[in-house]
C-alpha cells in the first residue's frame, strides 16, 4: 500500500508550505523583508512496464507505460526580490534603495554582509551604523557639530555645520549587486551573506546602470501580500488535508483487506 507513503510526503511537503508562509506572514512589517516561496518536485517512480518497450515480437511500442510515482519533495526556497513599497519616515538616517542593490555592512569579525534595510543610526563615535552597531560600508562619519544631514539618490552624504553655508560632503555611500540574489543566504537580523549559490558582488555608486537610487527619509516595506499569502495558506491547508484523507482511505482498505476470511 504506497497511497500511505506517498501522502506521508505530501503531508510533510505541506507543513514546509505552512512554514514558509507562516514566516512570510510573520514578517509582515519587517523592513525590507523580501518573501519566500516553496517549491517541490515530484519523487522517482517506479516502472512496471516502461514507455517506449516492445509489447510484441513485430515491434508495436508500448505509447505510455506504467509509472507509478511514490510522492513529493521540496526543491527549494525561494526569495522574491521585488520592490517593495517605500513608507515615509522622515528621519534622516532613514534610507530606502529605489531599484537593485544592498548596503554593504562589516560584522564584528569583518566579515562583509549585505542589507536593504536602510534603518540605520550614528554611534558614539558619529560612525553610520545598523541597529546592532555594525559599520555601513565604505564607512560615514557624520560630524559631531553636523545640525542636518543630507543624502542624495547618488549616495553623497553632505552634513551641514554651524556657521557654513555650504554643506560638507562627509562620504559617498555604494551598493552591492549580485549575478544571483536568490543565492545570497539569509541569516537573520535582515542580513545576506555572499555564497558560490549567489556570485560575487559588484559595487558602484546608487544611479550607475544596473544599480538603483537612494531615498532618504523612506524605509523599503517588505513585498509581503497578505492577501496572497492568505490564500496560499488556506491552498495548503487543503493539500493537506487531502494528503491526510488518503492516509485514511488506505488504511481502510488495509482494513477491509484483513477482515477477508
Amino acid at each position: 500500500m504506497k497511497a500511505l507513503s506517498t501522502a506521508a510526503t505530501g503531508m510533510l511537503a505541506q507543513q514546509m508550505n505552512v512554514e514558509i508562509i507562516s514566516n512570510n506572514i510573520a514578517n509582515l512589517n519587517t523592513t525590507a523583508y523580501k518573501r519566500r516561496r516553496a517549491e517541490f518536485q515530484d519523487l522517482l517512480y517506479q516502472t512496471i512496464e516502461r514507455v517506449g518497450a516492445n509489447s510484441t515480437a513485430q515491434g508495436n511500442v508500448v505509447p505510455s507505460g506504467i509509472q507509478v510515482g511514490v510522492g513529493v519533495k521540496a526543491a527549494g526556497v525561494y526569495r522574491i526580490a521585488s520592490q517593495g513599497s517605500l513608507e515615509l519616515t522622515d528621519n534622516p538616517l532613514d534610507i530606502a534603495i529605489n531599484g537593485r542593490g544592498f548596503f554593504r555592512i562589516q560584522s564584528p569579525n569583518g566579515e562583509e554582509l549585505y542589507t536593504r534595510a536602510g534603518s540605520f543610526q550614528l554611534d558614539q563615535d558619529g560612525r553610520l551604523v545598523t541597529p546592532e552597531g555594525f559599520e555601513v560600508l565604505p564607512g560615514i562619519n557624520i560630524p559631531q557639530e553636523a545640525i542636518d544631514v543630507s543624502i542624495n539618490k547618488d549616495g553623497e552624504v553632505q552634513a551641514s555645520l554651524q556657521g557654513q553655508v555650504n554643506p560638507q560632503v562627509v562620504g559617498q555611500l555604494d551598493l552591492a549587486i549580485f549575478p544571483n540574489e536568490a543565492g545570497l543566504e539569509a541569516i537573520g537580523s535582515n542580513m545576506l551573506r555572499e555564497s558560490q549559490a549567489s556570485g560575487p558582488p559588484t559595487v558602484a555608486v546608487p544611479g550607475t546602470e544596473g544599480f538603483g537610487s537612494i531615498e532618504q527619509g523612506f524605509l523599503e516595506r517588505s513585498n509581503v501580500d497578505p492577501v496572497q499569502e492568505i490564500t496560499n495558506l488556506i491552498t495548503a491547508q487543503r493539500a493537506y488535508e487531502l494528503n491526510s484523507r488518503v492516509i485514511t482511505t488506505a488504511d481502510e482498505m488495509m482494513n477491509a483487506v484483513n477482515a477477508l476470511r
